[in-house]
């Protein structure tokens, strides 16, 4: 899969989870602060990612991604593409 549709689809994840316009999520949002997504928030749209890209990703890592790009890029890493 292209990083133009693991981002898509992350996209999609991200303004389903947080009710936002899929065009208004960008490799630079930050889900801290541009979205104020709390710690439960956050471990939601990370079993949706595990789920969507049947992934497995560790309490670790998972706290280093950060901004869009994080969880794109750590995906292309890991391989973890349908």
């Amino acid at each position: 899969m292209e990083r133009k549709d693991v981002f898509n689809k992350v996209a999609a994840l991200v303004a389903d989870h947080f009710e936002l316009d899929p065009k208004t999520v960008t490799e630079g949002m930050n889900l801290q602060s541009d979205v104020d997504a709390d710690s439960i928030d956050f471990v939601e749209l990370i079993l949706e990612m595990e789920d969507e890209f049947d992934a497995n990703i560790s309490d670790d890592d998972a706290a280093q991604l950060i901004t869009i790009a994080d969880i794109v890029n750590y995906i292309m890493e890991q391989g973890q593409t349908k």
